[in-house]
Order: structure tokens, then sequence, then C-alpha cells
């Protein structure tokens, strides 16, 4: 039998090696390189097809599809969301992902996209915050200490200068994996007993939280002015974090608005309540933070011109290294047209 041809082999990222990647390039590198992946590409925006992802919504969670297109490179995330998994050992949170060649349709890689896609949430959490967070802002409260907690305290220090983070969650053994797993760190982990304490001197406010309901995580009286909250937990219809009235006291700044107002904190108020696409702030279109006491919310749902930025820059990093394999997944006959007689012929 013919072996493939070298165009028809699709490089391939298992969980293996994008974890030795990760540890090759380093963490804090990783993130702010992904951070400035994301940058580069929402200031270019307009060039992208966008359309709020597919999804298939269950009783017990979500399967969706990110697709998006820059014309030259097509990238598309399959990513799942089922709180409940824990209770049975398994991940909330699985993906893998592919870029693809728009001139020939050809796949050009394959990869993991659940350490990625905690790679990639964390950087642009930490990048929405370096463009709407307080100037100077040094402590960081962290309310939900699940799997995605460690790399967004890891981000905001390594994009942001966040020297310190105080950690909560209704778990108190969460919170206990958190300190332990940022120990050595360089951030000062101060765990915490309430939501309350954790937010104490805190200028930025993260909450990620699993469970697929109306929650009210952070109440009004909770939150003073000056703040930014980084609400990434809210993710589907029927799925929130923050009580209505933080919002209506909030300038408010999304991705794409036909899809966060789908799936975001602002499913809870009227469709034609004002928000400000972040991507316009980074371009210098609209404004961002404008004084001390603004409360400014950054109600991330995650995009898939995200997923394409992190898809892209992997595909950049692996070349010259050992961490990747070589899939023949793609029929490549020597005739396009015998697509037949190469099946016979492998006979």
């Amino acid at each position: 039998m013919t072996p493939p041809s070298r165009k028809a082999l699709v490089p391939f990222v298992s969980v293996a090696d994008m974890m030795r990647l990760v540890h090759h390039i380093g963490l804090e590198k990783v993130l702010i390189d992904l951070a400035a992946e994301i940058e580069g590409d929402f200031l270019r925006w307009e060039l992208f097809d966008k359309t709020p992802r597919v999804a298939s919504h269950s009783d017990v969670g979500v399967i969706e599809l990110m697709p998006t297109s820059d014309g030259e490179h097509y990238g598309f995330k399959y990513v799942n969301g089922h709180p409940s998994n824990t209770r049975s050992g398994l991940q909330t949170v699985t993906a893998f992902g592919l870029l693809a060649d728009v001139a020939t349709g050809y796949p050009i890689l394959l990869t993991e996209m659940t350490l990625l896609t905690a790679l990639r949430t964390a950087a642009m959490s930490a990048l929405a915050a370096k463009h709407l967070a307080p100037k100077g802002a040094t402590t960081m409260a962290m309310i939900g200490n699940g799997a995605q907690s460690e790399f967004q305290c890891t981000a905001f220090k390594a994009v942001c200068g966040i020297d310190t983070v105080r950690l909560y969650d209704i778990d108190p053994a969460a919170t206990e994996k958190c300190a332990a797993n940022l120990a050595g760190s360089g951030l000062k982990v101060v765990p915490c007993k309430s939501g309350e304490e954790a937010m104490e001197g805190a200028q930025i406010i993260t909450t990620c939280t699993a469970d697929k309901q109306y929650a009210t995580i952070l109440t009004d009286n909770m939150v003073g002015p000056g703040v930014h909250i980084n609400a990434i937990g809210g993710d589907c219809p029927g799925k929130t974090e923050l009580h209505r009235d933080i919002l209506l006291r909030s300038d408010i700044f999304v991705e794409y608005p036909p899809q966060t107002r789908i799936e975001g904190e602002i499913q809870q108020l009227d469709e034609d309540h004002p928000v400000t696409e972040l991507w316009q702030v980074m371009s210098g279109k609209a404004k961002g933070r404008t004084g001390d006491r603004q409360i400014t919310l950054f109600d991330s749902v995650g995009f898939a011109i995200e997923d394409f930025s992190a898809l892209y820059y992997v595909h950049k990093a692996i070349v010259g290294t050992p961490y990747f394999v070589q899939l023949d997944m793609l029929a490549d006959p020597d005739d396009p047209r015998d697509l037949f007689g190469m099946l016979q012929r492998a006979s």
C-alpha cells in the first residue's frame, strides 16, 4: 500500500504533548502569548466570520460547536459543559479543535482543547482586565476554585501584575486544592471562608462556578464602587452568577452581543440594554474604564475568535518541536478522481 503523502498528514497535539509544550515554553509565557494573540485578532475583528455558537442543550449540560474564519484559515472547537460530571470523576468541560487552510479545505492542525481552553479562557480574562480593571490593581478575589481557578490566577499575575489572590468556594476542599496548586507561584494566596471575606480589599473579582442554574454568587451589597468584575461562570441559557442589580450599576463589556445576550449575565436584562463590545475598547473606538468609582463588568461567555487565536498559536508553537504526531486522516489518492481505485488497491 502506498504510504500517505506529506500533504495528507495532519499534525495532532495530544493532551500529553500539550502539557509538554506548555512546560517547554513556560506557563506564564504561554498565557502572555495567548493574550497577545487574542488581542491581535480582536484588533482585526471585522475580518472574521461571526456567529453564535451552535449549541445542543439537555437537562444535564450542553454540547457546542464554535466556528469562525478570517478568510485564510478556518477553525472550530467542539466543547461540552456538564456540571454534574464531577460527581462521576469526569471533567465538567472537555474540548478538541481543528484549524484548516481555507484555500484547500485541508486541515492543518487537530488538537486537544480541554487544557487549551482553560489557558485561553484565563488569557482572555486577564486581557479584558488589562483594558478595564483599575490601574495598579494588585488583589483579586477568586470565587469558585474549580478546574479554571489556578489558570485564572496565574494569568492575572502574568498579564496584569496581580500579586495577591483571595480564594473562596462553597467546597473547602476545592479552595485547599487551589491554594496547594498555587504554592510557589509567586502569588500571595489567602483562603477565605465566605465570598464577602474573599472580596475584602480586592480590586478585581472573578466568579467561576459550575452549577447550571440561575445563581446569585454575588449579591448587590457585596460589590462596592471602583471594582472590575470578571464574570466567566455564566455561559449558557439559564446559568448566571450575579444579582441583576449589579448589572444595572455596571458598565458591561462583552465579546459578541448576539451570543452573550443568550448565554451571559445579560440574559437577565432587556434585549436593548446597552453593552460595549470589547474589541471596540481595544481598538480605541469605545471607552473602557473612565473613573475611579466606575464598576466595569466583563460578561464573558467565550467566543470562537478566541479559540481561533489559540489554535493558530499552537499551530505556530509546535513548529520545530517533538510535541505532536502526524495523523493519516485525509484520503489522498495519486489520482484525485480515483478514490475507489485507491480503496481497491489497498486489498
